[in-house]
């Protein structure tokens, strides 16, 4: 099995998944899309992990009607998105709150990993009590039920600041650590939600190298046989995989390359293609196939990279239609392209395959203006690249 884990929130992404993820070690559901993705079209050898959905509660009361309706079913809801209970939590409430959720993901067949109940992280402490209660619940539901499965504890960031100084770090990481250890949690998956590793701004350069830091810091706290999953990102996940910093990369299926926190789902996205040679994505449409068209002559045709872009050229109408299954296709086989490698020659062989397409997006000229300040072709491949080492 490989060791992506796609998030699957759709009959879309879970086509998908049948089309180019069937080998995954294991997939991630939510239970608020659950009546949306049948649990039986899951590959019958990856491992179901259901997330409760509970970090929509972020910003409770402002949340869209789709997730009002997934978690007011449970008791206690309107009380854990509350600031000042959060602070004060009683904790029989919060345990018929968290009883509640986990019995609700318990119903599924074929459970074998659940999210721990949390909230994302704020600047200061002030979710720190309602966190490390909703750990201890979760732990005594557990024990109750005997559930017999693996528990994930979430850590999610909201915000750059979050991980830019190590002082802040710190903090976070003694709240996961005993978050860690009230739940009984098998493992951790942390996504900073407010990162697009795609965005090619000059300060996702030094965003890059506190996520690094982060899970570097998180690695020496942890048990060694912790269970760890980073993302979903475009490139981040796949470089903490890579150097062996987390065990798994989260991935998004054709879009979505970025964790949105589910009352806060984003506008509906412009449709972009994966351009294979430079490792990114660009907005599709009669400029970037012009775009293409300039890029060919700039390349010799006997390089891998022509070939690439002229087979993108051949079937952009196609590929425009369909263009979640041609970047899921492409991104599926830049994954195994670098599994291919040792373990221990992972994060070389990403640096290798990165630094070639910086290499050949300093030769091309600008992407089309739609791109605004991501208009360098090579700028993604070279934020992503330093870190790889």
């Amino acid at each position: 099995m490989a060791d992506h884990i796609p998030f699957v929130f759709s009959t879309e992404d879970l086509r998908l998944l049948g089309s180019f993820y069937s080998d995954s070690i294991a997939v991630r559901l939510s239970l608020k899309n659950i009546h949306k993705t049948a649990v039986s079209s899951i590959p019958p050898n990856s491992l179901m992990w259901l997330d409760p959905a509970v970090d929509g509660l972020d910003r409770w009361p402002n949340v869209d009607h789709e997730y009002e309706r997934h978690i007011s079913k449970f008791n206690g809801h309107d009380r854990i998105g509350d600031a000042t209970f959060q602070q004060s939590p009683q904790e029989g409430i919060v345990k018929e709150f968290v009883d509640a959720v986990l019995d609700k993901c318990n119903t599924q067949l074929g459970v074998n990993w659940l999210s721990i109940p949390q909230l994302p992280l704020v600047n200061d402490s002030s979710r720190n009590k309602i966190n490390k209660c909703l750990a201890k619940c979760t732990r005594q539901w557990k024990l109750e039920e005997e559930f017999k499965g693996k528990l994930i504890l979430p850590i999610i960031f909201t915000n750059q600041k979050q991980l830019n100084l190590k002082t802040e770090r710190n903090k976070k990481i003694s709240l996961i650590e005993q978050c860690f250890e009230l739940s009984g949690a098998d493992g951790i998956w942390a996504v900073d939600s407010s990162l697009s590793d795609q965005d090619s701004s000059p300060k996702n350069e030094q965003r890059f190298s506190k996520l690094m830091s982060f899970h570097q810091e998180l690695g020496v706290v942890l048990p060694k046989d912790a269970i760890s999953i980073a993302g979903p990102y475009w490139g981040m996940n796949l470089i903490l995989w890579a150097r062996g910093l987390v065990r798994y990369p989260a991935v998004g299926l054709g879009s979505s390359y970025q964790y949105y926190i589910p009352a806060n789902s984003p506008k509906k996205a412009k449709v972009r293609l994966a351009i294979p040679p430079i490792k990114r994505c660009a907005v599709a449409g009669p400029q970037l196939r012009k775009w293409l068209e300039g890029a060919l002559i700039r390349l010799p045709k006997e390089d891998e990279a022509h070939r690439e872009l002229a087979e993108l050229l051949r079937h952009f109408d196609r590929f425009e239609v369909r263009n979640r299954s041609q970047i899921a296709s492409f991104y599926k086989k830049w994954f195994e392209k670098i599994a291919t490698a040792p373990d221990s020659s992972r994060a070389l062989a990403l640096y290798q395959d990165l630094s070639s397409a910086y290499v050949i997006g300093k030769s091309l000229q600008d992407l089309p203006s739609i791109e605004r300040a991501g208009r360098k072709p090579y700028r993604v491949a070279k934020h992503l690249m330093v870190n790889c080492l």
